[in-house]
C-alpha cells in the first residue's frame, strides 16, 4: 500500500509541477509585452493570461495538497509534509487571490515561496543519496533569492528575473521528488 500511496504522491507533485511550467510559459507567450525581468510572475495572473495562469497555479497547489495527504500516511517524518502542505495551500491561495487582492496575494505568495524552499530543504530526510544533497541545494537557492528578492537586490535579474530564482528551483525540485517518489521502492520512514 505504501508503494501506492508513494507512487500516487510522486504522479500528482509530477504532473502538478510540468502543467504549470506549461502553464505560465503559455501565459507568458499570451501576454503581449511581457517581460520576464521586468514583470512579476503573477502579474500573468491579471492580464490577458488570467484564465491559464490562475487555473494552472491552483491545480499545482491542489496536487501538492493531495499528495501531502498521501505523503503523510506513509511517511513517519511529518515536518517536510506539513511544510508541503503549507506550500501547496500557498500556492492553491496565489490561484484563487491574484495580485490585484492586495491584502492578501502578498501573504500567499510569502507562503508558497518560505514553505518550497523549506519542503525541498527537509525533503533530505526522505531522499537517498544524490538528490537528498540537490533538494537541500536547490531549497537554499530558492531562500537566498527569496531574502534577495524580499531586500530589493535583484543582481541585475530585474525584478521577475529573481522571482524566478526563487520560483525555478522549487519546480525543480518538486518535479525531481515527484520522479523519485514514483521510481524508489525505498522504505525510508
Amino acid at each position: 500500500m505504501s508503494n501506492t500511496l508513494r507512487k500516487a504522491a510522486g504522479s500528482l507533485i509530477l504532473v502538478g509541477a510540468a502543467q504549470f511550467i506549461v502553464g505560465m510559459f503559455v501565459a507568458e507567450a499570451l501576454y503581449n509585452g511581457y517581460s520576464v525581468a521586468d514583470n512579476y510572475i503573477s502579474d500573468l495572473g491579471v492580464g490577458p493570461s488570467a484564465l491559464i495562469f490562475n487555473s494552472s497555479v491552483f491545480m499545482f497547489g491542489l496536487t501538492v495538497v493531495v499528495a501531502s495527504y498521501y505523503l503523510w500516511r506513509i511517511f513517519e517524518e511529518k515536518l517536510v509534509v506539513i511544510l508541503f502542505f503549507l506550500a501547496g495551500i500557498g500556492v492553491m491561495g496565489v490561484g484563487v487571490f491574484p495580485e490585484s487582492v492586495e491584502l492578501i496575494h502578498p501573504i500567499v505568495s510569502l507562503i508558497s515561496f518560505l514553505f518550497g524552499g523549506l519542503s525541498a530543504i527537509a525533503a533530505y530526510e526522505l531522499e537517498k543519496f544524490p538528490l537528498n544533497y540537490i533538494s537541500v541545494i536547490l531549497g537554499l537557492i530558492a531562500l537566498i533569492a527569496f531574502v534577495l528578492f524580499a531586500t530589493d537586490n535583484f543582481l541585475g535579474l530585474g525584478k521577475g528575473g529573481m522571482e524566478r530564482m526563487i520560483a525555478y528551483p522549487i519546480l525543480l525540485w518538486a518535479i525531481g521528488f515527484g520522479g523519485y517518489l514514483i521510481g524508489s521502492e525505498h522504505k525510508k520512514t
